[in-house]
């Protein structure tokens, strides 16, 4: 993506405080460096914030510290996974029930980093959905140091709808999201969620800070490398054929596999590189054979880029 928009923010997954603390500590003991595995990123990545997940401040401050010490751009606190696990481990959207204590942990990682705090929830869970309790949320949330809020436009059902469903069965309310940026207009509010194309975008930045978009650029990247042009006005131009980005990819891999990474965890990523250009799928399987491979080497970017070329994208 950061090949397709040299200003968006990039997010990484969820990873949770604990294993942060618990990778950090075997880094120190056996010296194996699973921590770089985990949080390490290249600088042609930034900007990037990491996302986190977790419910004890003393973890989650120290996650800020580490935030800081690999020069993240920012550190987001996921406060609307609803899986299973993640309720057993008593974080994600399950904390919404908790405003007062999210505040306590948002708190512990402001006092801890000069980079921003900011929180990614739902506007409600279950029954405790009304505006008034979202606001209760915010507000709390807000005086305890929280930068901004990526507000995904759904309620979740804590039981009863899987991670899948509860992204696709509550109704979207995106007017909820509108209604709470102008009666706390100070705040900065993202909106995620439903957000399908640059349209969407456009509309919703003419009244929100920000627009956060997850399935839609992961399924098909390439749909927007307009984006820098029409949402951050930079009208320099960049090669966005499938087979440039894989050529300019090819460095990076390098980088990695010579570190002791597999291409596998890259490689499974560019798939939908190629969405809606012809033969896709022949070429993605025998990309996904190659690349799935453990003595799979950067040369297989080299060689699908070179493929891509000659079919003329």
């Amino acid at each position: 993506m950061r090949e397709i928009s040299k200003h968006c923010l990039l997010y990484t997954e969820m990873i949770v405080a604990h294993a942060l603390t618990h990778c950090q500590r075997e880094d120190q003991i056996k010296k194996i460096k699973r921590l770089d595995r985990l949080i390490g990123f290249s600088s042609c990545e930034k900007p990037i914030s990491l996302q986190v997940g977790g419910d004890d401040p003393l973890l989650l401050a120290e996650a800020a510290r580490l935030a800081t010490r690999w020069q993240y751009d920012e550190i987001n606190l996921n406060v609307g996974c609803p899986s299973n696990n993640v309720q057993k481990g008593h974080f994600g959207a399950c904390l919404m029930a908790e405003s007062a204590h999210v505040a306590r942990c948002v708190n512990a990682m402001v006092q801890e980093t000069h980079i921003p705090v900011t929180v990614k929830h739902r506007i409600g869970i279950d029954h405790k959905d009304s505006y008034e309790q979202l606001l209760k949320f915010i507000d709390q949330v807000a005086s305890a140091g929280a930068n901004r809020f990526s507000i995904h436009a759904r309620k979740a059902w804590l039981s009863g709808l899987d991670p899948k469903e509860n992204r696709m069965v509550p109704p979207l309310n995106h007017s909820i999201v509108r209604r709470l940026k102008n009666d706390r207009p100070h705040l900065l509010i993202e909106l995620n969620g439903g957000i399908t194309n640059l349209i969407d975008c456009q509309n919703a930045l003419s009244w929100a800070d920000g627009v956060m978009v997850g399935r839609k650029v992961y399924e098909n990247p390439l749909y927007w490398k307009e984006l820098d042009r029409l949402l951050f006005n930079d009208q320099t131009t960049s090669d966005t054929r499938p087979s440039a980005i894989l050529f300019r990819l090819y460095p990076y891999a390098k980088r990695w596999y010579e570190t002791g990474g597999r291409i596998w965890p890259i490689a499974r990523h560019i798939v939908h590189l190629v969405q809606g250009i012809q033969g896709a799928r022949r070429w993605r399987r025998w990309f996904t054979e190659v690349a799935s491979n453990y003595s799979a080497s950067p040369q297989l970017f080299l060689h699908a880029a070179i493929q891509l070329e000659d079919a003329g994208y």
